[in-house]
């Protein structure tokens, strides 16, 4: 895959041959020809003694090819790591097929990596900043994904938990200690380097922005996660793109979202920066205190929003989400939903 990174010093965009999809599919998309995968699981129940039979996501057909295709824009899904089993007895109306999990369960993490690249997933988008709890549950993640040959990135959580911003000596630290243990990890190589989106960069001055990035951005790239251009534009030189967190639009009711986005593409690839577009499968923050809800339609909502999402022509989608259940924005297979998401996800990407 050719990746377009920005080159602080020049000021320019760069376009450099660098691995993409996974070995896999890209092996399966130039050599296959008329071939039907099949996937079934028979996946353990963590929370219990029995198998926890699955059905089959799709079945994905390859058609003869007779040139190289280009590939496609990379899909990666914002994964949260705060799951203990209490977690689910809050603002939920929805359960994982694979049970009230821990994020400290290996196992699930392992299932959660295989049911998303044969989805065509390429990677998670990960929610972490610095504590003991997350830091371990990060570094058992980064092995499994080793292992599968899976991708990963970072939504730093730079807000708490009544959406305060934490001190920016915190955040400076936590960046610090990414680098230090992860910036050199191919698992990380989405990019050119790795990824840290800031999530929650409005409530930060220029000044404190500039503070905590200016001697780390030669290791990795980090994002805004700003919501319109104007925001972005305040941090352009401070960041190397931005990435929209918009689980909540819909479709039907928000109809210039699309022409959103492309203003946003546009403005953050005129400055040399990563375009991180978002697509969402639904929203329903009713449980939370809010009152929007946006329907799946049985699919159709994603679709159109993978659709608006490409066509402001990202350097990745970046899907919202995995397992946010309390949003209900979860892809990950489940109770009310099964695999519906990821045969849309399917249908789009293999």
């Amino acid at each position: 895959m050719i990746f377009r990174h920005f080159d602080q010093a020049k000021n320019r965009n760069i376009w450099k041959l660098g691995r993409g999809r996974l070995p896999q599919t890209l092996t399966l998309r130039l050599w296959s020809i008329m071939t039907i995968l099949v996937v079934t699981f028979s996946v353990p129940n963590p929370s219990s003694n029995r198998s926890l039979s699955v059905a089959p996501l799709a079945s994905f057909p390859f058609l003869p090819i007779t040139e190289t295709p280009a590939e496609p824009t990379p899909v990666l899904a914002y994964y949260y790591i705060w799951f203990d089993t209490r977690s689910w007895n809050r603002a939920k109306t929805d359960y994982p097929l694979l049970g009230r999990y821990s994020s400290d369960n290996s196992r699930v993490m392992r299932q959660h990596i295989r049911w998303a690249k044969q989805a065509g997933i390429d990677g998670f988008i990960v929610s972490w900043k610095g504590t003991y709890k997350l830091n371990r549950r990060l570094q058992q993640l980064v092995r499994i994904a080793e292992q599968e040959n899976f991708k990963l990135a970072i939504i730093y959580e730079s807000l708490d938990f009544e959406r305060n911003p934490l001190p920016a000596e915190q955040v400076a630290a936590d960046l610090k200690y990414f680098i230090d243990r992860y910036a050199d990890k191919e698992v990380f190589r989405v990019f050119e380097k790795p990824m840290v989106i800031w999530s929650g960069t409005w409530n930060f001055s220029v000044k404190e922005i500039q503070r905590d990035v200016q001697d780390k951005r030669k290791h990795i790239f980090i994002l805004a996660s700003e919501k319109n251009v104007k925001g972005y534009q305040r941090l352009a030189e401070l960041v190397d793109g931005d990435a929209y967190y918009w689980s909540s639009v819909n479709p039907d009711t928000h109809s210039g979202y699309p022409d959103k986005l492309i203003d946003m593409g546009k403005a953050v690839h005129e400055n040399g920066g990563i375009w991180v577009a978002p697509a969402a499968p639904g929203y329903d923050s009713r449980l939370l205190g809010g009152t929007t809800v946006v329907d799946r339609k049985d699919g159709e909502t994603l679709r159109r929003q993978l659709e608006a999402a490409l066509r402001s022509e990202p350097d990745a989608v970046g899907l919202i989400s995995w397992n946010e259940f309390s949003e209900n924005s979860h892809i990950e297979p489940s109770q009310n939903y099964t695999h519906e998401a990821l045969k849309v996800l399917g249908e789009v990407y293999r």
